[in-house]
């Protein structure tokens, strides 16, 4: 079991994608794509401005290539539809495999150029790795993240890049010695977290209060295992 941190740079629901009952991670962060294998743990925070907040945390608990998560049914609603706004406009299932060119084709998305054209920067980035990461064991707080949780002040990673090998240190275990497989109750705090005692618990993939809008919202994949 490895736990991954890093940086979010831009908390807006396209990287990662906390949508439709499942938290994807298929865009930016190539090196955690390649290296993560299901049973790992992803969690991203803001960084120094923000006073390193939790953004989201995630078992992985599915692993696809570009073309299996562009083809999969159960995916298609990642799909972005940039006409129809909202959710639908920060899809990140964007790469598609055309078999005349060899080469995946960049959907009109938050990564394209804004006429629509693929942005090659993003897509040489995007596509270095061909994995998708895919989580429906996971919390996203976005705005509404503990404060100052104790124990995410050891995983923080500074700059950019990731952690993963030195975290090894601070993954909390349970009474019987083994890792914890709980990590949304790693980084909350019992008054904040809905998978902690005192909180009801949101359906799976629903706002857990109002929406109020992306980076502003709670969202809760399946709970964790403790």
């Amino acid at each position: 079991m490895t736990l991954y941190s890093y940086v979010v740079d831009h908390d807006n629901g396209f990287a990662p994608n906390p949508f439709h009952g499942f938290c994807t991670l298929a865009c930016c962060k190539p090196a955690i794509r390649r290296k993560a294998q299901v049973g790992d743990y992803v969690i991203g925070h803001a960084g120094i401005g923000d006073g390193y907040r939790v953004i989201y945390a995630m078992e992985v608990t599915d692993k696809k290539t570009f073309d299996e998560y562009w083809r999969g049914q159960r995916f298609h609603v990642k799909r972005p539809d940039m006409d129809a706004g909202g959710e639908k406009a920060l899809g990140d299932n964007i790469y598609r495999w055309d078999a005349k060119r060899q080469e995946y084709r960049q959907e009109r998305s938050r990564h394209s150029n804004p006429d629509g054209t693929e942005n090659l920067k993003n897509k040489i980035r995007d596509t270095q790795d061909d994995a998708v990461l895919i989580s429906d064991k996971f919390t996203y707080w976005g705005g509404q993240s503990p404060d100052d949780p104790p124990f995410l002040i050891n995983i923080v990673k500074h700059g950019p890049g990731h952690k993963s090998k030195a975290n090894d240190p601070y993954i909390p275990h349970s009474r019987n010695g083994s890792p914890s497989r709980n990590p949304a109750a790693w980084v909350c705090l019992p008054t904040v977290c809905p998978n902690r005692p005192g909180r009801a618990s949101a359906s799976a993939g629903r706002s857990a209060s109002a929406p109020s809008g992306v980076g502003a919202g709670l969202r809760r994949g399946a709970a964790p295992s403790p």
